[in-house]
Order: structure tokens, then C-alpha cells, then sequence
């Protein structure tokens, strides 16, 4: 056990000298005594003032007689339902923050299907700058994968005087070459994966196909067999993803422009699941 014992140090005659004023025991003396630390300075306690700038009270620690009884109230007991609660909330943010980290790390590839499967229809949505998508469907329209491609492209706005439907027919027929006869246009209004749908269906009506393969890029995979598989069930989809690293790359940490793409599909994501999905 520890007491707390107050000094008056002075000088007298140049020579130091130590007085012992009182023993502090705790809540037992002024406020201002009290809230001192050893080795503080007290310039006035216990109703005492210094009597010159070498003359100070300083608190210091020191041992207690053995058997000296300290005359302060018991400390207050802890509720052991709060000291249980710390430890467990804590243990709950750290397996949170793992949970995060997880995510983040998987965030990318989490976002992407790639699994074609023979189909009677292909169906290459809109949204591409680069034709990474037709080239994509293209690609499994020769390999056998369907006897059809429907491209969709938008008919509800304009560039130098034609719809992107129209400028679709006019590069289908140039580019397809022998398998123009197997690909056509599907055109829809309005920008929106879950409008698409309704064009989608009437394009695919008149064919009566059993099974769809939708061809899309990467990152937009798998909101998009999502929504077709919810909104046409009649259809059994599959998904083809389409690359492009210029816009999206798994590992969006690395690219600010990959980052862009992961946070605004995951916030569709968010969208389509608590939203689109139960209209």
C-alpha cells in the first residue's frame, strides 16, 4: 500500500531543506490537493501560500506504515453484464471487418457469370462502346451454340439522323457476311436492363425458343441473368461474358476506372434485389 505525503520544500539560507506538511490520504483533503500527481506543484493548499518563488508544496508517493488504514470510500462495483458486453462487442466489429474484407476482395468476381450453354436464341444485350459484346456472341453463334442472334440496340433515340437500331441493321449486314441470315436487330426504348426484358420477349415470341444464352460483358452477368430469369421464367437462361479491361478487371483495386465500374453495378445490384425484383 502506497500513501500520498505532501512537502513544503524551501530554501533557508541557500540550503534545501524539507518540511512534511500532512499525509494525503485519498479524498481526505481539498479538492485541489487531491487531484494532484507526484512530483506536482502545489502553490497553494491546505489554506498555505508560498512565501517566496523557492518556496512550493510538492505531492509525493510514498509507502504507508504497515497496518495504516486508508480512509477512502470503496470503489463502485462494475455491472458484469457491462464488462461482458465489451468483450463481445468488440469480438462482433472485428468479425465484421473480416466480413468486409472478404467482400471487398471478392466484390469483382462475385459480379460475373460465364457459363454458355447451347441454346435455341442468342441474345447479345446493349451497352457496349467497343462491340466486345457482338463479338462475343458472334463468336458462339459459329461455334454452334444457337441457331439465332438477336442485337438488341436502342430505336427511342437519335445520332446524325438514325436510331443505333438502324445503324445495327446496316453494320449486321456488312459484318455478319455468312451468317447474316441468322442474326437481326431487337430493337427496345428506354435505358434499363429490366425495360430491356419486355423487348426481349417480343423479339424471342414469333422463334418459340425452349432456352435463351444472353452475352454480355462481365461485370454485368450476373444482375443480368437475374433479371431476364425472373422476368421471362418460361425461358431457360444461360450467361456468356464479354471482356474488356479497359472498363472492368476482377481485381478492381488495381484501376480507378475498374473500381468505378465494380461500385456503380453493385449499387444496381442493391437496386434490382431490394426494388426492381418485387414489382
Amino acid at each position: 500500500m502506497r500513501t500520498r505525503r505532501l512537502f513544503w520544500i524551501y530554501d533557508s539560507n541557500r540550503r534545501g531543506r524539507a518540511e512534511n506538511i500532512c499525509t494525503i490520504f485519498p479524498k481526505a483533503i481539498t479538492g485541489q490537493a487531491n487531484s494532484l500527481a507526484p512530483c506536482d506543484v502545489c502553490w497553494t493548499c491546505h489554506g498555505l501560500r508560498s512565501v517566496s518563488l523557492v518556496s512550493f508544496l510538492v505531492l509525493i508517493d510514498t509507502p504507508s506504515p504497515p497496518g495504516t488504514a486508508i480512509n477512502s470510500a470503496a470503489p463502485k462495483p462494475v455491472n458484469p453484464a457491462v464488462r461482458a458486453t465489451r468483450p463481445r462487442a468488440l469480438l462482433l466489429l472485428a468479425v465484421a471487418l473480416i466480413l468486409f474484407l472478404i467482400f471487398a476482395v471478392s466484390a469483382g468476381r462475385l459480379l460475373v457469370r460465364d457459363r454458355p450453354e447451347k441454346s435455341d436464341v442468342i441474345i447479345v444485350l446493349a451497352g457496349d462502346s467497343q462491340d466486345q459484346r457482338y463479338r462475343r456472341g458472334m463468336e458462339l453463334l459459329r461455334a454452334g451454340y444457337a441457331r439465332h442472334l438477336f442485337l438488341d440496340a436502342s430505336s427511342d433515340s437519335n445520332y446524325f439522323g438514325h436510331t443505333p437500331a438502324e445503324y445495327a441493321e446496316a453494320f449486321l449486314r456488312k459484318d455478319a457476311g455468312e451468317m447474316s441470315s441468322a442474326v437481326s436487330v431487337c430493337p427496345f426504348e428506354e435505358d434499363s436492363t429490366v425495360t430491356e426484358t419486355r423487348f426481349v420477349a417480343a423479339c424471342l415470341a414469333p422463334l418459340h425458343p425452349q432456352s435463351v444464352l444472353l452475352v454480355t460483358s462481365d461485370w454485368h452477368t450476373a444482375r443480368a441473368r437475374s433479371i431476364f430469369a425472373r422476368r421471362l421464367p418460361q425461358y431457360r437462361w444461360s450467361v456468356a461474358a464479354a471482356h474488356d479491361d479497359r472498363i472492368f478487371g476482377t481485381s478492381w483495386w488495381q484501376h480507378r476506372e475498374w473500381a468505378k465500374t465494380t461500385f456503380q453495378e453493385w449499387l444496381k445490384v442493391g437496386w434490382w434485389n431490394a426494388v426492381d425484383r418485387w414489382r
